[in-house]
């Protein structure tokens, strides 16, 4: 009976319908959030979903945040959270005063000691967090007493601060000190967390819902909305758009072209822009051979054909068709969020004749007059995995098979629900997959992604380029941001010459919001990461603002 009575109170939460006994004080308001995708699991180190950090950015807390312009070099520009306060002791050492009246949503007070333990977990190998490389420059961290907390780094380096605060959001030692760490992953507290942000966790139903409540009583402040509820979709975005339009959603965090219109033909909804943004999309190549990995990739281990491949790609008109006139091509893996990004990297240009006459000269030549070339009686065919759960990489991708057809080359479009996409590019099961990567802000992700190291992590087409992975490697290690900037733009013009992808988009994407929300702004990295500030006024409410938790 419980649970069917939870079944009937969230129907009514997402139909606007109203209760009888419901929220009549001034504390109130329901933000219902339309996901195609469903987060995998909110056990913050292993989290890797969009929608995984959208939920646990509410959850749990960080040392410190950015602010909304994402200055991640400017230590003025950090807000407290977790921490009151914090200071460079040297310039190795950071030390961060914690607050002494925060406490887990169990009841127990955060401590120091927390701090550490999750500094231990992120760091562990056998947990294999996604956010591990990035606090490698980080030697230790220490609890000095119960509420300070000291970080010794390596080295001093522009971001220190940064790398501090933001890959880590801080988990209850006490409840996971016992756990395996091989079994972290897998361990119930990740469909059940217990956090010490803004809002309570109160249920997932998998494949359905995840309900979170505000925390009337937290130490930041109570929350403006006092309920978030995601319904999931099943990937089907036209299901979440319809969900968004029909009055049932108050937020979709991406709006195709075809959703922006819908949206402005819609009296109740407005376009949000996502600022600043930091993801871009890209068409990642193979280096190795999909049926046996130990060998070359048969067509795409050939500098000259990727780059051959990326001439006959009109990427302008694929971005302006998908994401509108202000689409913005990516210049390489760089997003505007990044401090580097004033000064891009020289482009392979569109160029259909001289694509053309690349591919004669690798003696690329349709034989047998079937439209497709071929060589050696190789056909120049190969398949794009690509996740279904994205609608813009979907229409792009049809638009990349159409123009490189013209050219005499065949592609098949293969789509795969996101974890099975995910399965599938981490196993190096594709010739292309058509990729995105964002949400972190600072040109270091570019070494996540694209180094020989991050082979076996985010760099699934196994590329590997010693000039770029020294490049790369000198702009971590500048202690200055002039040289830093230096190695970074060495770096870009590298990879970008050498082709391990075809970069697509850094399209500024907007998010579909209810207009009776105040305070609505969309932080390029995370699309809730400023949702407790939202609110609603009393006289904007409808039946699902009424409702109780």
């Amino acid at each position: 009976m419980r649970r069917a009575f939870l079944l009937l109170t969230l129907a009514n939460v997402l139909t606007g319908c109203t209760a009888d006994q419901g929220c009549l004080g001034e504390w109130c308001g329901t933000v219902v959030v339309a996901s195609p995708a469903e987060a995998g699991t909110l056990l913050p180190p292993v989290t890797e979903s969009d929608v995984g950090r959208s939920v646990i950015d509410l959850v749990f807390l960080r040392l410190a945040d950015i602010g909304n312009d994402l200055d991640l070099v400017d230590t003025a520009a950090f807000v407290p959270t977790l921490a009151s306060s914090w200071t460079f002791d040297d310039s190795v050492t950071l030390t961060f005063e914690l607050r002494d009246d925060v406490r887990w949503h169990d009841g127990m007070p955060v401590t120091a000691a927390d701090v550490v333990f999750t500094f231990d977990v992120y760091r562990d190998t056998l947990v294999g967090s996604p956010a591990r490389p990035r606090l490698a420059q980080i030697r230790s961290v220490t609890a000095r007493d119960a509420h300070t907390a000291t970080f010794r780094f390596a080295r001093p380096y522009p971001e220190q601060l940064f790398d501090a605060v933001y890959h880590m959001w801080i988990i209850p030692r006490h409840l996971l000190d016992s756990v395996p760490r091989t079994e972290l992953a897998s361990h119930p507290f990740g469909r059940a967390p217990i956090g010490a942000g803004p809002y309570r966790f109160v249920d997932w139903t998998a494949g359905q819902s995840i309900d979170l409540a505000g925390d009337s009583t937290h130490v930041l402040g109570r929350p403006g909305i006092r309920r978030v509820i995601w319904r999931f979709t099943g990937g089907d975005y036209e299901a979440a758009l319809t969900q968004l339009t029909a009055g049932e959603a108050d937020l979709l965090s991406y709006l195709s072209t075809e959703a922006q219109e819908r949206v402005a033909a819609a009296a109740q909804l407005v376009a949000v822009p996502h600022r600043p943004s930091t993801y871009y999309s890209y068409l990642a190549f193979n280096f190795r051979d999909p049926d046996e990995p130990a060998r070359p990739h048969p067509l795409f281990a050939s500098r000259d054909l990727r780059r051959a491949l990326t001439l006959g790609i009109d990427r302008e008109a694929v971005i302006h068709a998908v994401d509108g006139p202000d689409g913005q091509v990516a210049p390489g893996p760089v997003t505007p969020a990044y401090w580097i990004a004033d000064e891009p990297p020289e482009q392979i240009p569109f160029d259909t004749a001289a694509a053309r006459a690349a591919l004669e000269s690798l003696r690329w030549r349709d034989s047998d007059g079937d439209g497709v070339r071929d060589r050696a009686g190789r056909p120049l065919a190969f398949d794009m995995i690509v996740p279904i759960t994205s609608t813009p990489r979907r229409r792009s991708a049809v638009i990349v098979q159409e123009q490189l057809a013209r050219l005499g080359v065949a592609v098949r479009i293969v789509e795969l629900d996101f974890n099975t996409f995910l399965e599938r590019a981490g196993s190096g099961a594709f010739d292309i997959a058509f990729g995105a990567y964002g949400g972190d802000p600072s040109p270091s992700a570019i070494a996540e992604v694209w180094t020989s190291a991050a082979i076996g992590g985010f760099n699934y087409g196994h590329y590997t380029n010693a000039a770029f992975d020294g490049a790369v490697a000198a702009a971590l290690d500048a202690r200055d941001l002039d040289a830093a900037r230096t190695h970074w733009q060495r770096a870009l013009d590298l990879i970008v010459a050498d082709a391990p992808a075809i970069w697509m988009s850094v399209s500024g994407p907007q998010a579909g919001v209810h207009r009776r929300l105040d305070g609505v702004t969309i932080r390029g990295d995370n699309v809730t990461a400023t949702l407790p500030e939202w609110h609603v006024p009393p006289d904007r409410m409808i039946g699902r603002d009424r409702l109780a938790n």
